[in-house]
């Protein structure tokens, strides 16, 4: 397994540590706690600092309990998705935290372990289920979707301009049995894709299993319902920080941001009204980007958006 490396580890640190500093008994969420990198990066440098890890994937809640070995009586690691931010709190007694980091998307555990079927250049039985100990796989939604369901996913989900042919040969492939793998599926999208397309932007078979991942994981619902829930768990004075890697997420994010961070006075007004302002402020004006130097380093930020806001009023 390659060497992990936590994406924009610095500047989520930046970003968090105001929110931290203001605290005498800080607590931060680590909704994505993956193999601890973040979390682990905060434990040593805020020695007073409590986590609280989510996971849904079981494989990695092991790796990250060994990597978070020496500070383990200052994180609680729960096996839970992060839309049940809410529950969980409520059952540990906790109202509010300080701050709340989100690392989106496919970890580099899950892409790196081949037996998950997450990557496409790798032969694989085709699963990839975050958690594996429940939901349906990605051979079930391939073997047991109708035509128009699975037309959708990949149009919707994976941004696949040729799902239709995409989903065709699917069809064909299922009922002669022969799309068992991650590699039949990779090789059956690039044949559904005109030779002219495949030139460029790099292996066709990207969006086809963004799709399938999305889908077998419900990424982006749990992400709309996961969202609002961190939005209300930040105290005043506290940070909510995400990093997505599709535009499908980011759009989520900022959609959800916008919102809470927009005043309600009337336009024109030179001041807020009593009880118009924003409860939060952007603390990033739109969203930021890894650095050329990071991108070079760790191929997975080439992709990644960054966007922070911060609780200022009831």
């Amino acid at each position: 397994m390659q060497q992990h490396i936590p994406v924009a580890l610095e500047r989520c640190i930046a970003l968090l540590t105001p929110a931290i500093e203001k605290s005498s008994n800080p607590v931060v969420i680590d909704a994505t706690l993956g193999m601890g990198g973040h979390s682990k990066e905060l434990l040593e440098r805020f020695p007073n600092l409590k986590v609280i890890g989510f996971d849904r994937d079981l494989g990695a809640i092991e790796i990250a309990k060994k990597n978070l070995h020496a500070t383990q009586e200052r994180i609680t690691i729960v096996h839970a998705v992060y839309d049940q931010i809410s529950e969980v709190l409520g059952s540990m007694g906790i109202s509010e935290v300080d701050g709340i980091l989100f690392d989106l998307g496919v970890s580099s555990m899950q892409l790196d372990t081949p037996e998950r079927g997450f990557a496409y250049s790798q032969d694989a039985p085709l699963d990839m289920r975050m958690d594996q100990s429940t939901g349906l796989s990605a051979q079930e939604v391939l073997d047991t979707y109708s035509r128009n369901d699975l037309v959708r996913v990949i149009r919707n989900y994976g941004e696949e301009k040729f799902a239709t042919r995409v989903v065709d040969n699917i069809i064909a492939a299922r009922e002669t049995g022969k799309l068992k793998s991650t590699k039949e599926l990779a090789e059956l999208v690039k044949a559904s894709i005109p030779a002219a397309t495949r030139r460029t932007g790099g292996n066709p078979a990207k969006r086809t299993f963004q799709a399938l991942r999305i889908e077998v994981n419900q990424e982006l619902e749990v992400l709309e319902r996961a969202i609002p829930q961190a939005i209300s768990s930040i105290r005043i004075g506290g940070r909510l920080v995400v990093m997505s890697y599709q535009s499908l997420e980011d759009k989520i994010v900022k959609s959800a941001f916008t919102k809470v961070t927009a005043s309600h006075t009337p336009l024109g007004l030179p001041i807020d009204l009593p009880n118009s302002a924003a409860s939060y402020n952007l603390v990033i004006r739109g969203s930021e980007s890894a650095s050329a130097e990071e991108i070079s380093l760790n191929a997975r930020a080439q992709s990644m958006r960054l966007r922070a806001i911060e609780r200022v009023a009831a």
